[in-house]
């Protein structure tokens, strides 16, 4: 067993990423080395921020406990509202924006398979896969 305190363990070290363009800030608790066949991380998306994410190398799901914000199907144009209580999952590698809201946004996220901790997204919004 271990136990991740997120002040002390990540804020300021290399598990917390910051988006290229600042839009989010992502802290990662379990990683691959972990060996857990999955990673945890919460995400704080910026409001008035757009995220484009195209996971085509791993499934994810998400569940926001604070803030809100949109996510926009790209393959379909539906537009669904993200808030305290909402879970959505890209189990289809699904191509999309992500839109932070009115105040922040704050995720947490489950990556399959788990990333190594350092990914961050490139120009088409995919994580690179890890060997």
């Amino acid at each position: 067993m271990f136990i991740v305190d997120v002040n002390k363990d990540i804020i300021g070290t290399q598990k917390e990423v910051h988006a290229k363009e600042g839009q989010w800030t992502s802290r990662r608790m379990v990683l691959k080395d972990d060996n857990m066949g999955f990673s945890f991380h919460e995400t704080i998306i910026k409001a008035g921020t757009k995220t484009h994410i195209h996971y085509q190398n791993h499934l994810e799901a998400v569940y926001c406990v604070a803030g809100n914000g949109k996510i926009e199907d790209l393959a379909t144009g539906e537009v669904h509202d993200i808030h305290d209580g909402i879970m959505y999952a890209l189990d289809n590698h699904d191509d999309h924006n992500l839109y932070g809201g009115t105040e922040d946004m704050r995720l947490i996220c489950v990556f399959n398979p788990p990333i190594k901790g350092t990914e961050n997204h490139d120009e088409n919004g995919v994580y690179p896969l890890e060997d």
